[in-house]
């Protein structure tokens, strides 16, 4: 089982996604930013590392929001950690995705996440909307 880090950014009730690009594996779904924990790497270093290697951003805290086990059609597994990231800077780019977009929390369930991801998207619904 694969663990990964997802960060979550919230502002002005928008959350941050980003849609993979259509090369990638589930092309155009869209997620939250983060990535696979590296050996030895604790979960915050992990949800740094991948922030700054995707949108440039330093995170100035995180608290967990949320964790789940994600099985994919193609068989991969993977436990999530989702974690509230407050940036240092709004200064975001895209590093990474096809594009970035902020969403209001009412209209998520209109974009196609990825399926891992529909859990919390329910929960940020359910929470701050």
């Amino acid at each position: 089982m694969i663990e990964t880090v997802v960060g979550i950014i919230i502002k002005d009730s928008s959350v941050l996604l980003g849609q993979r690009k259509e090369t990638a594996s589930y092309p155009l779904k869209w997620e939250f930013p983060g990535g696979k924990v590296e050996d030895k790497e604790s979960l915050e270093a992990c949800l740094r590392r991948e922030l700054f290697e995707e949108l440039s951003i330093e995170i100035k805290s995180a608290e967990l929001y949320h964790e789940e086990f994600a099985k994919y059609a193609n068989a991969s597994e993977f436990y999530v950690y989702y974690y509230i990231a407050h940036p240092k800077s709004w200064k975001i780019k895209n590093l990474v995705f096809n594009k970035i977009s902020w969403v209001p929390f009412n209209e998520l369930l209109g974009y196609d996440i990825l399926e891992g991801n529909k859990n919390v998207v329910q929960k940020l619904i359910e929470d701050y909307e």
